[in-house]
């Protein structure tokens, strides 16, 4: 199936592929994303040569774009199978939202799954096949959109995501695509062509077939000199992360989800709009504008601290920027919505009389309340600690109220315990201000529930009487409700 002689070609990806193999521990196992095209299919069979087919896994994200992909699929579990090497497979939904582009959207998903197929087979290193046209196309796609170093840093050799299984490693990154064609040639590979890649509709397929042909005729270096410009913007954008992590060090409130809103408006604007960009990567965000940063910014300014952070118009990612009691934050939702605290003032006591309904939705708080019957017969009444006794509802109505502050309740079960006011004990639990505007449930006039806090037990019979039915309580945000 393969020539035994090693052409120059079958030299320098050997040689790329065994630095990075020496970059990991002897027995790490090395995950390779491998959509079957010429790229992977090279990275691939050069990793199985120098690491050996024990030692590889080969992943496969099917996206159903093409009416090939089943296809696809069967000829990539073929080829790592013919190398004795484990294959696995994910298939996947690519989102058509407007406004997102399919190649964005597909590239996103199947960064997920790969990174979901690693977490399970508990592999830390993830191979890339992208090579040096790859990283060129990129730099010349961020150019010409006005991206910023970020966006110009292109792709890195080696990187780790926040929060991904695995770090992300391309091998290939220094080598042109001509010469990872005529190692496949060389070798006899089979691969599939995606013909979506012959569409020029799509910004990087016009810039492979149409603008880099062109541009090597007059500027042969041209790729040198765009992997250098990449080089030079991601040191570049490290100095400005280093810049940030100080800054957010004085800035950053409850572990980095808030910021003060005095210590960030007293930055210039430079640092400022660097912080933010910084602090929403670590959120998970995907990047936003340069116009959206600067639009939040001056609203954040025009507000201030003490002001009415109502008026912010700011939404980024399904989740609306929030200035509330002195922090910035992050809320799931639309800016147009109420904020969770806007009601402290303003909401009207909602009540309920207790039917055995299992859910309770309260949209002005955002929310729902479910509960759920245990059977007491069943000895499992008594081992939930927050079981509740039917009879205690029957004794008054159920009633949802706001926080009017001084409210206490016990958590203790011990006999005489005190009680505690409930903004000592979100503190002590660690809750966030602007996350204590939950819904209070009464039975009458004694408070039974608080969410995140538990039952009152103060509220709660010493003994359970035998046979009783007893019910749980969960309060479950919008965002938690499938």
């Amino acid at each position: 199936m393969t020539s035994t002689a090693e052409s120059p070609a079958d030299r320098l990806v050997l040689e790329a592929v065994g630095v990075a193999l020496a970059a990991l521990p002897f027995d790490a196992r090395i995950a390779v994303a491998f959509s079957g095209g010429v790229d992977s299919s090279v990275l691939l069979d050069a990793a199985v040569r120098v690491a050996g087919a024990s030692r590889c896994v080969a992943l496969h994200v099917h996206h159903g774009l093409s009416a090939n992909a089943d296809a696809w699929l069967a000829h990539c579990e073929a080829f790592a199978r013919e190398r004795g090497v484990e294959f696995a497979a994910r298939r996947v939904e690519v989102s058509r939202d407007a406004g997102v582009s399919v190649e964005a959207a597909a590239r996103d998903a199947r960064y997920r799954a790969l990174d979901a197929l690693c977490a399970e087979r508990g592999l830390h290193s993830l191979w890339l096949a992208q090579h040096a046209d790859d990283q060129a196309e990129t730099v010349l796609l961020q150019l010409l959109r006005g991206a910023g170093l970020a966006g110009l840093a292109a792709m890195a050799p080696e990187f780790s995501p926040l929060g991904a299984a695995a770090a992300r490693v391309r091998p290939l990154l220094h080598l042109l695509r001509a010469q990872l064609e005529r190692y496949a040639s060389g070798r006899h590979l089979r691969w599939i062509d995606d013909e979506s890649n012959a569409d020029t509709r799509y910004a990087r397929n016009a810039l492979r077939h149409e603008v880099t042909p062109a541009l090597a005729v007059h500027f042969p270096g041209f790729r040198d000199a765009l992997a250098r410009t990449a080089s030079h913007a991601a040191s570049a954008q490290r100095l400005l992360d280093d810049l940030a992590r100080i800054d957010l060090d004085m800035v950053s409130r409850d572990d980095g989800r808030a910021l003060s809103h005095d210590a960030l408006i007293a930055l210039d604007d430079d640092r400022a709009l660097n912080l933010l960009r910084y602090w929403m990567r670590l959120q998970g965000f995907v990047a936003a504008s340069t116009a959206r940063l600067g639009d939040a910014l001056r609203q954040l300014r025009e507000v201030g601290a003490g002001g009415d952070g109502h008026r912010l118009r700011i939404d980024h990612a399904g989740h609306a920027l929030r200035s509330y009691r002195g922090l910035v934050y992050w809320e799931a939702g639309d800016s147009s919505d109420p904020a969770d605290e806007s009601a402290l003032v303003e909401r009207e006591i909602s009540e309920l009389a207790w039917h055995g309904e299992a859910t309770w939705r309260l949209p002005q708080w955002r929310g729902t309340f479910v509960f759920e019957s245990i059977d007491a017969a069943a000895s499992t009444a008594a081992a939930h600690r927050d079981a509740i006794p039917i009879s205690v509802f029957q004794r008054a109505l159920l009633s949802a109220r706001s926080r009017s502050g001084g409210e206490r309740m016990r958590i203790s079960d011990a006999p005489g315990a005190p009680s505690r006011t409930l903004k000592n004990l979100f503190q002590e639990r660690g809750i966030p201000a602007w996350k204590r505007d939950v819904p209070l449930l009464y039975i009458g006039d004694e408070l039974l529930f608080v969410p995140l806090l538990g039952v009152n037990r103060a509220v709660l019979p010493a003994h359970v009487s035998p046979g009783e039915s007893c019910v749980t309580i969960v309060w479950r945000e919008d965002l938690l409700i499938a």
